[in-house]
């Protein structure tokens, strides 16, 4: 059978794409730009794929064309595709009824952490011998590919609340039928498409209501919105996990004050102890999280622990992109307040007096209608300086909103500018935290090109 992916360079039909080439499907597809990470997966797989969106693809006569959700009415493929009758289906449901089912689903949803506990949650599997198929939502370093059809029975899947497609409004993740449910936490975000965090919160019920009474959630105990959801309707039994509530049934001693080395109990009782190499709590209550599903099918929590003191982090999240003349330059995926300042705050705890740069590309839908624009400048505030790089079609005054940093926030009009500012104001010892859901032109690279030219 050939299945034709519309798409196909984002990482989720990416990933589609690669457990399909390996269920022995034909695959084929099509994306406006492709390139790393997924580039080199496809290319690796042996995956072909043309730029663009013309209908002229359609003359491969594919069984089933798989529509990803960046694709509306109006693109000349789509017309054509409805046109001509061609099959169609969404990447969720095509994932849902020819690899999820009879399979144990672990889904991972929330606002943040989806893909670093969803990788910390496949490598604990993995370190078991279990062999999970995986769809994760970017790279994790101790597999080097965003997914994997693995053995029966286990499935990790990240759990989006983004829309599945132009023809289904859905959550995707209402597709995936979980045994096993992480519930990160629940803030507003995705603003193009959600009216207000409410609607959110529905989205996650009918999440909910999927998940069957044998099934186990897994809810952040400090999350006040994720409260809320469970208030309106749960049928499955549920641990918590928590970094500031005793009475959760999972908790936290951060031993070394730095999230370096920490205990996880289990009600009360010591059962493992994590030492590594990430930084922040926000990963500590990641691996809280990923450690709770995996003792849901049958992993010990000592088990886990030692995964986790292996686990080696993910690609663009806090990913050291090199270091010239004692400069570190970070990539990270940073794009909401919340996970700014996650972010920063990990770094600080990391770097202690070290002067620290934000570098930020105001990109995402949400950040583009200034939805959290007053959260932005407290958000930077562990920061030393922070720079923007403006964007054309950012609908509000990005300067007025981070008047109250003063002179330590700046703005460059383009990439190129925004690299030689960057450049001439580094020094030895500078941590350059670069933060962006996109490519931002590959400023990482050109910005070490510059440093290093500079010496």
């Amino acid at each position: 059978m050939h299945v034709h992916i519309l798409g196909i360079a984002g990482t989720f039909m990416g990933g589609v794409a690669a457990i399909a080439k390996a269920a022995g499907f034909r695959v084929t597809g099509s994306d406006l730009n492709v390139y790393p990470p997924m580039s080199t997966q496809l290319d690796a797989l042996g995956i072909e794929y043309v730029q663009g969106y013309g209908a002229g693809q359609l003359d491969l006569r594919p069984d089933m064309v798989v529509v990803g959700n960046a694709l509306s009415r109006g693109s000349p493929v789509i017309e054509a595709m409805l046109d001509l009758g061609v099959p169609y289906t969404s990447g969720p449901l095509w994932l849902a009824e020819r690899v999820l089912q009879g399979r144990h689903v672990l889904a991972v949803a929330g606002t943040h952490g989806k893909t670093t506990t969803s990788s910390m949650l496949t490598w604990i599997l993995e370190h078991a011998g279990l062999q999970p198929g995986f769809l994760i939502g970017g790279v994790p370093n101790n597999f080097d590919c965003t997914a994997r059809l693995g053995s029966a029975p286990y499935f990790v899947i990240e759990a989006d609340e983004y829309d599945t497609a132009f023809f289904d409004k859905r959550a995707k993740f209402v597709h995936y039928r979980p045994r096993t449910a992480i519930l990160n936490n629940l803030e507003y975000d995705h603003a193009d498409i959600y009216p207000d965090v409410a609607a959110i919160r529905r989205q996650f019920n009918q999440l909910l209501r999927t998940v069957p009474s044998a099934g186990r959630l897994i809810v952040n105990g400090d999350d006040p919105e994720l409260g809320r959801t469970l208030e309106m309707g749960c049928w499955t039994p549920r641990e918590t996990f928590s970094a500031a509530r005793s009475d959760a049934e999972w908790t936290v001693h951060d031993e070394a004050g730095e999230s370096a080395l920490f205990s996880v109990h289990l009600r009360g009782r010591k059962v493992a102890e994590v030492e590594w190499t990430l930084i922040g709590k926000h990963n500590v209550m990641n691996a809280l999280a990923a450690i709770a599903a995996a003792h849901h099918v049958g992993v010990e929590p000592a088990r886990a622990a030692q995964a986790l003191n292996e686990f080696r982090g993910v690609k663009r999240r806090m990913e050291i992109r090199g270091v010239v003349g004692g400069v570190t330059v970070y990539d990270d995926f940073a794009h909401h307040p919340t996970a700014i300042e996650s972010t920063l705050r990990g770094l600080r705890a990391r770097v202690g007096k070290a002067r620290i740069v934000a570098v930020v590309e105001p990109r995402s839908n949400t950040m583009k209608l200034g939805v959290h624009r007053e959260q932005l400048a407290p958000a930077l505030a562990l920061a030393d300086h922070s720079w923007f790089l403006k964007s054309a079609d950012l609908g509000w005054d990005l300067p007025a909103a981070l008047k109250s940093l003063g002179g330590r926030v700046s703005f460059a009009e383009n990439v190129g500018a925004l690299v030689k500012a960057l450049a001439d104001d580094s020094r030895p010892g500078d941590q350059v935290l670069v933060m962006s859901n996109g490519g931002f032109g590959g400023l990482h690279d050109k910005l070490l090109a510059e440093l290093r030219a500079r010496q």
